[in-house]
């Protein structure tokens, strides 16, 4: 005979509760300094000062510098990733590749620092872990999904894809960071992209 006694309910963890706040808070402060300072000055002693803890008590929640860095590689990530996900991509071509285009250089003319940790390797020593450049793999996909149902199918298109956008948001980062002088090509950047692998409207 079954029990008819309902199943308690789990209780919660308060102690894990605490220690993922303080991981999301050392992450904000983090993204803040590198925002501020550049990926390469992150301190952790200065980090630790500025979640008024001990440099030793930070390694309970990171264990390296290259740590917090590859949990900053996946919040980043997983950022983009939302935005995609988000976004009501147009059915025609050349509508979806404005879209995607638009969406990408917002993304990165928003933060200089997680570009340049997502798209640049400029930390020396450090390779993302599998599980996050997993994350990173996934965006891709994503995108190359989008962009298939454009018509790009392609894989030396989709390369000549990503060379003219990823060369719009450098651009823009180093020549005008803060500006659009580059994000306004984007129009043009689409219509000649898409004339030579799509034809000529």
């Amino acid at each position: 005979m079954s029990s008819t006694t309902p199943d308690r309910p789990r209780r919660r963890d308060r102690r894990h509760d605490r220690h993922e706040a303080t991981k999301q808070e050392i992450l904000d402060i983090a993204w803040s300094m590198v925002r501020a300072d550049g990926l390469a000055a992150l301190s952790l002693r200065a980090l630790a000062h500025a979640v008024d803890m001990e440099p030793q008590s930070l390694y309970t929640y990171f264990a390296s510098k290259n740590a917090l860095y590859d949990r900053m590689f996946a919040d980043g990530n997983l950022e983009l990733a939302r935005r995609f996900a988000d976004a009501e991509i147009p059915g025609d071509a050349r509508s979806a590749l404005r879209a995607v285009a638009g969406i990408f250089l917002e993304f990165a003319a928003q933060d200089q620092a997680r570009y340049q940790l997502l798209f640049l390797r400029t930390i020396p020593g450090y390779q993302p872990s599998p599980d996050s450049y997993a994350l990173a793999v996934e965006v891709l996909a994503s995108v190359r999904s989008t962009l298939a149902r454009a018509g790009v199918r392609n894989e030396a298109d989709f390369d000549l894809w990503t060379a003219v956008v990823v060369g719009l948001a450098g651009q823009q980062l180093a020549n005008d960071p803060g500006g659009d002088r580059y994000i306004r090509l984007i129009d043009s950047a689409v219509t000649m992209f898409a004339d030579h692998i799509l034809g000529p409207t």
